[in-house]
């Protein structure tokens, strides 16, 4: 039976494969992790130094798969193993484990070539969903939180309240429906001919076996849900929730997605609840739309975030019955919270950085400087950095505990005393002060959206500066910069604050025009601001 999106013809498809060439097949193995699985007959790393003797039946072997669209069945176990997702936890009950899945490092070659190919046609046909950020290329989670919190604070500029809610999907990847994932494939996506028999080949006739130590169980058969550790595995599953989107258009909410993860936001002013309702008719259909879908929406574990003034959010709180509503919650590994102060967030960064930095000042004595630098970056400088763009424009009291948590982490490096001043510690240490840092990472992520590095969600919100007339300012590079109400949202918004911190870079430096050298340029350029 035909579904309603199958309706919907693509403009154009993808019939064949083009056949692989040494050089092709050589940069695919030198991007693959060489993670070895159970059932490889060598372990990887030894696998690629060797490569180059038996490149030619390499070459035949994946030439053949992509010309007959016949996926090898040897390459369709895998090996899952249960890992515990926190050392701590009872490993008697089965709920702590986390099930990873591995698979044949060949399969990864393979499925990495015919990833190449499917994603160019994908892009080159703007047939992914623009709203979603997950597994794919110049995305990620701090695009995303970045986007949906522009459209917040604008919000908030505009004098409305913002409505968000965390969609919870119950073992979502496990759970997709192979008739309907190779429907869309065939009618949404376009795929046909010998690309489409070789996805069906693919999906059937998958199987799983259990290994725990020196234990495995016997093989089962896979009869549902994209491959768990597969490379093709996430982009089929973002294919699979292509409808979702216009599911969520019909009804004029706001959204974005990051794999299985699904945000919707609204404004709502004090005195008109209306689009509440809206909202609330959205999740039903998304939970039937869902439900039909074999996906599971999992209500227990939706949250509500009510974000706005405090008295202007007890009128809306009559509305919520079965959702009710929270204080912060955790997105994407940040906490939001109703104010959107990003309080509760910084002091949980610099709880864990400093129960990190403890542990790591007891070691010190035994680690050399360059490996206690590495260890350093690894547990406190990513935390500091990880979707600092959105602490862009907070009063600097707010991120003084960053910054406190940055020079203490400087000081047992360098084993300086308390009582030393801290700046030529970091300037010798050629680390950025965390304010520095934040503005790095803006001024970084504007450069790539100007340049078709970034998702188009956040280069939408950049317009060159037209002057009313022809001035000397005409093709220097300059944004608009948007008109907003307040200082504390308005100009904290990403529309806002990237373009005028742009616009003053413009003055002290010249534009690179590749990625890596402006990013050296402007690390030197905001290292003399700070240290001169």
């Amino acid at each position: 039976m035909l579904t309603p999106e199958s309706l919907i013809l693509p403009e154009e498809t993808l019939e064949s494969f083009a056949l692989v060439d040494a050089r092709t097949l050589g940069r695919v193995l030198s991007q693959v992790k060489p993670t070895t699985c159970l059932l490889d007959p060598i372990p990887t790393p030894f696998f690629k130094r060797l490569c180059g003797f038996f490149e030619d039946q390499l070459l035949y072997m994946v030439n053949c798969s992509l010309q007959t669209g016949v996926f090898p069945a040897s390459f369709k176990t895998a090996v899952v193993k249960p890992l515990l997702k926190k050392s701590n936890l009872d490993p008697n009950i089965f709920n702590n484990y986390r099930p990873v899945s591995n698979l044949p490092f060949l399969s990864k070659i393979l499925e990495k070539l015919v990833f190449n190919q499917v994603n160019d046609f994908l892009i080159a046909n703007n047939i992914l969903e623009k709203c979603q950020s997950g597994f794919r290329t110049n995305h990620s989670t701090e695009t995303a939180l970045l986007k949906i919190l522009n459209d917040i604070r604008c919000n908030l500029d505009n004098n409305k309240l913002t409505v968000l809610v965390l969609l919870d999907l119950t073992a979502a990847f496990d759970t997709v429906d192979h008739h309907i994932l190779l429907d869309r494939l065939k009618t949404l996506v376009g795929l046909s001919g010998t690309v489409l028999n070789w996805f069906i080949s693919y999906l059937t006739d998958r199987h799983f076996f259990v290994s725990m130590d020196t234990c495995s169980s016997e093989t089962h058969k896979i009869k549902c849900g994209v491959p768990q550790g597969s490379i093709l595995g996430p982009t089929l599953f973002n294919l699979y929730m292509l409808p979702l989107g216009d599911v969520i258009r019909r009804h004029g909410i706001s959204f974005h997605s990051y794999a299985d993860d699904t945000q919707l936001y609204i404004a709502v002013s004090p005195d008109d609840t209306g689009p509440i309702d809206v909202l609330f008719n959205c999740i039903l259909d998304i939970k039937t739309w869902m439900a039909a879908n074999f996906l599971q929406l999992n209500q227990d574990k939706t949250e509500v975030l009510l974000i706005g003034p405090e008295g202007q959010k007890e009128k809306l709180l009559p509305k919520f019955k079965d959702f009710k509503p929270s204080q912060s919650v955790k997105n994407l590994g940040v906490i939001f919270d109703s104010e959107l102060s990003f309080i509760p967030h910084i002091k949980n960064i610099t709880k864990i950085g400093f129960y990190h930095l403890k542990n790591i000042a007891r070691v010190r004595p035994f680690l050399s400087q360059a490996s206690t630098e590495v260890v350093m970056h690894a547990f406190i400088s990513c935390r500091l950095d990880y979707c600092n763009a959105l602490l862009s424009g907070l009063p600097k009291k707010s991120i003084s505990n960053l910054q406190l948590l940055q020079n203490s982490a400087a000081r047992v490096l360098t084993r300086t005393r308390g009582r030393e001043h801290i700046t030529p510690v970091l300037k010798s240490l050629h680390w950025l002060p965390v304010r520095f840092r934040i503005d790095f990472k803006v001024l970084l992520i504007v450069f790539k959206c100007l340049n078709g590095l970034g998702p188009s969600y956040l280069s939408d919100l950049l317009l060159p500066y037209q002057p009313p007339r022809t001035l000397r300012s005409s093709g220097t590079g300059l944004l608009t910069i948007p008109q907003v109400k307040s200082k504390k949202h308005g100009e904290a918004a990403f529309s806002c604050y990237g373009p005028r911190l742009w616009n003053s870079l413009l003055e002290n430096l010249r534009v690179a025009e590749t990625a890596e050298v402006f990013k050296k340029r402007l690390k030197t350029h905001l290292f003399n601001q700070a240290f001169n």
